[in-house]
């Protein structure tokens, strides 16, 4: 058995954004190539999977056009690993489905798809996620709800509650998410067939009628979409440089 990774990394990033552009003036980088630390987030993001022995190949998907610029950037790293680039979709879904379409796999090897804005995903989360996808076919990091949920209905004036879901059959799902190679492509093949879009990779592998199993994610894995964000991460980030 070998693993894959696919880091999804074409999207625009426009909740990162704390004004529009000027006249005249270029947008900023997309949040996965912006920095932290002098480094930009999806590089951070590379590290972490290429310092796990298990993971052998990693498919980047990069909006047209950065794949030049952003192998400048990989060639000043000392990764170890296969980094193949990818051109990427109009979202998530087609820009793994992309990605999933150059991976050579048995059945059995375990593909794992990763948010390029987790940079803070340990080794311990990464091995468990492999772990129980290699067990059960399919698997994701989550955390389990600390907040009250609410189910609402939307209305026009705002928003009306219709139930309290119990926490306990609540989890926060993060990424790491981890499949069978035979799982998820025919979990994908399913839904370009039927034009359906999901919100991750596990929904499209639970709409194909098979079981996701759970892994302890961390509060630390989060996902940088916002400026505000990009501090917590800064701050992890010296956390994680003193640690060593």
């Amino acid at each position: 058995m070998k693993v894959l990774v696919i880091i999804p990394a074409a999207g625009l990033g426009t909740r990162m954004a704390t004004a529009p552009p000027k006249p005249g003036k270029k947008p900023g980088p997309s949040k996965q190539f912006a920095e932290i630390g002098g480094v930009p987030i999806l590089i951070l993001s590379l590290r972490k999977f290429a310092a796990v022995d298990s993971v052998k190949e990693i498919y980047v998907a990069l909006p047209r056009g950065e794949a030049d610029r952003f192998r400048l950037r990989l060639e000043k790293e000392s990764l170890g690993k296969k980094v193949t680039l990818v051109e990427g979709g109009e979202n998530r879904q087609q820009s793994v489905a992309n990605a999933l379409a150059q991976v050579k796999a048995e059945a059995e090897d375990i593909v794992l798809v990763h948010d390029a804005v987790r940079p803070f995903v340990d080794s311990e989360i990464i091995r468990s996620v492999i772990a129980a996808a290699q067990k059960h076919g399919a698997a994701v990091a989550g955390v389990p709800a600390v907040d009250t949920v609410k189910q609402v209905e939307r209305t026009a004036e705002g928003a009306i509650v219709t139930a309290t879901i119990p926490r306990e059959r609540i989890v926060q799902v993060q990424t790491p998410q981890g499949f069978r190679f035979a799982v998820l492509k025919k979990a994908f093949e399913e839904a370009l067939a039927d034009g359906f879009t999901g919100t991750d990779e596990a929904s499209l592998v639970e709409r194909a009628g098979h079981e996701v199993a759970v892994v302890m994610g961390s509060a630390r894995n989060i996902k940088i979409t916002t400026p505000a964000d990009l501090e917590l991460a800064e701050f992890y980030l010296s956390q994680e440089k003193r640690g060593r």
